[in-house]
């Protein structure tokens, strides 16, 4: 019924059953709010799973250079020397890894907030460790880098004790497209560029770029025996920064009285030459260099002993914990990134050498003060001024 200004009486609308109530709508801006609220979520789920261009680098295999390790599916001594008298060696000697993600196998962006919050992982984009292409892949460069380290460790050591070589530097890679393509060949010994003499790596790098782009190099080889001439104009390459390149890859050819082989698997780059070295000195010298500690390290080495900086530092920090040791070999280098990041129970010498790494190992080994190594806090102290 309506009442007679027409609206319906109250009366008339319909009473509730007994024990019933009413159902309050939502209002409109609630139920919008929830809708996009969920679709906010979605949105995050969808893309917390897609691929992120990034890598995680975490800590990798750790390998005892004074052990053994598996070649083809056979066990035998990372170190293997010949031709000298060798000795027994205790405790370890500890070269480390990093695993990351290759460009076929990206991590998701949740992946990578979560190795932002985990102290033993890093995120770096993957152009960083993979850059475009120059002609040959990234493993390709990584194994050279590796060749090339266990040559320079070789030297390093056996020059420390007493031993001379002749060296040569071999054409070990030609990359497609390049300078060199189709004029140098595998297994050609470079002897000259533009008249001046190449006996390592580092006077063949410094030859080249003093010729430049502008005009061909003049570069001497020697093949099957045989000398030859050849013109090759460099280009300037990819990397940063940017330096002529005649698109090869080289390795340095040591000729020593004794026969010293490093034997190692699918591990690549150039971070394990101080550890090598150690553990081919610890072989060859009748004491031990180690006492029977656990001492794991990590660092390039030239030929002359020159320690250099390495990446992943702080994953291999960790990787020297979960494998038991109780020393850390850093390179000076790297101490920037050591303060403030060394994991709980672990002791770190910084090193700018190999005579500095074995002057650690003598305090180490005979019980000495940890107090008188040199730590990476005094490495930065001094650069400080």
């Amino acid at each position: 019924m309506r009442s007679a200004d027409g609206e319906r009486d109250a009366s008339s609308r319909p009473s509730a059953s007994l024990g019933e109530r009413e159902e309050p709508r939502r209002p409109v801006a609630q139920i919008v709010g929830l809708a996009l609220l969920a679709v906010a979520a979605l949105s995050a789920v969808i893309v917390a799973s897609q691929e992120a261009p990034y890598a995680i680098e975490r800590p990798g295999p750790v390998f005892d250079v004074l052990g053994d390790t598996s070649v083809g599916g056979e066990q035998v001594p990372m170190i293997e020397i010949t031709g000298a008298e060798t000795h027994a060696t205790d405790g370890a000697l500890d070269m480390l890894t990093v695993n990351a993600n290759d460009p076929d196998h990206l991590p998701t962006w949740l992946q990578v907030v979560e190795a932002y919050l985990d102290p033993t992982r890093a995120v770096v984009p993957i152009a960083a460790l993979y850059p475009p292409s120059t002609g040959t892949t990234t493993e390709d460069l990584q194994a050279e880098e590796m060749t090339e380290s266990q040559q320079a460790a070789i030297a390093a050591a056996l020059t420390h004790l007493g031993y001379e070589s002749d060296t040569t530097i071999e054409v070990t890679g030609v990359m497609e497209g390049q300078p060199a393509d189709g004029v140098l060949e595998v297994g050609d010994v470079i002897v000259a560029v533009d008249g001046t003499a190449i006996d390592d790596v580092d006077a063949l790098r410094e030859a080249i770029a003093a010729n430049g782009t502008a005009h061909p190099a003049t570069v001497v080889v020697s093949r099957d025996g045989a000398r030859r001439e050849v013109e090759i104009t460099p280009r300037m390459s990819d990397a940063e920064p940017p330096a002529p390149v005649l698109g090869i890859l080289v390795g340095t050819d040591y000729h020593w009285p004794i026969d010293v082989r490093i034997q190692l698997e699918n591990v690549g780059g150039p971070s394990a030459g101080l550890m090598f070295a150690l553990g081919i000195i610890d072989k060859l010298d009748p004491e031990s260099l180690t006492g029977g500690q656990s001492v794991a390290g990590t660092g390039t080495i030239d030929a002359d002993g020159t320690v250099g900086a390495i990446g992943g530092i702080r994953q291999k920090l960790y990787g020297a914990v979960q494998a038991g040791a109780q020393w850390f070999l850093a390179p000076a280098a790297n101490c920037d990134e050591v303060v403030g990041h060394v994991p709980g129970g672990l002791r770190v010498a910084a090193v700018g050498t190999l005579d500095d790494a074995l002057a650690a190992l003598r305090v180490i080994a005979s019980g000495g003060d940890p107090a008188s190594l040199e730590s990476c806090e005094a490495v930065m102290a001094k650069a400080a001024g």
